[in-house]
């Protein structure tokens, strides 16, 4: 299943997109460093702390859209030809399919981080300098990030399995990006909607609702999964 997933990838130029998404994103930090490096170099705090905090929306909000896009794709690619029809016919669950695509999909966006964190360590290293425990504070720092990604990829997923038109299911996705942003800052409660959740950085949220926020993710991932389930044996059933 997932030499057959990363075939019909191959064929839609995802993987290059992701990398050349990644790329983009982690260019946010260097360009504000390049042109306002003394304002940042100014300021109280651990260096990554720092740049996350000024860059990680426009970078999360870059990764949202990667993501909503390269489920879109990996859906279209199912329903062009009626190709999800014959896949049916196999001895293949749909539901497998849709948590194969999660998964791929979930492989990608941590590859995606991985370029960010790399671009980060390397500004550290240039224009301020590693301290101790600076290792760890990464590996918390983006391992949270990757944990809060998960629900806006399963979601959009689900979104996209929806519609056979692929603009619909990314016009909606759009819309939610852009309600997610606006919600993640109005209220706790509201950030913790799924296209939001990307939005949230460890050294921003309080020490008392990290804990919610990962819980929260959890329970979202599966209610998903289960939500995609019911969805795919209402449409068996109707079909």
């Amino acid at each position: 299943m997932v030499l057959l997933e990363l075939k019909k990838i191959k064929r839609t130029g995802l993987i290059p997109a992701f990398l050349m998404g990644g790329l983009l994103a982690a260019g946010v930090p260097v360009l504000n460093m390049f042109f306002r490096s003394d304002i940042y170099l100014s300021l109280p705090d651990t260096p990554l702390q720092i740049l996350l905090k000024s860059n990680w929306q426009m970078m999360a909000m870059l990764n949202i859209l990667l993501i909503i896009s390269g489920a879109c794709l990996m859906y279209y690619s199912e329903f062009l030809d009626n190709a999800i029809q014959k896949m049916k016919s196999l001895p293949i669950k749909e539901s497998n399919i849709y948590l194969w695509k999660a998964a791929i999909l979930a492989s990608m966006y941590l590859i995606v981080l991985v370029i960010e964190a790399g671009i980060l360590s390397f500004i550290i290293s240039y224009w301020f300098s590693f301290y101790p425990n600076f290792e760890i504070e990464l590996l918390k720092n983006f391992g949270f990030l990757f944990l809060m990604g998960l629900p806006s990829i399963l979601l959009a997923l689900l979104i996209a399995s929806l519609f056979k038109n692929m603009w619909f299911s990314l016009g909606i996705g759009v819309v939610a990006v852009f309600m997610g942003t606006v919600l993640s800052s109005q209220s706790f409660i509201l950030s913790l909607f799924p296209f939001a959740m990307p939005l949230q950085t460890l050294g921003e949220v309080d020490s008392n609702q990290v804990v919610i926020y990962i819980y929260v993710a959890l329970i979202e991932i599966t209610i998903i999964a289960l939500v995609e389930w019911l969805i795919l044996i209402i449409r068996r059933k109707v079909e």
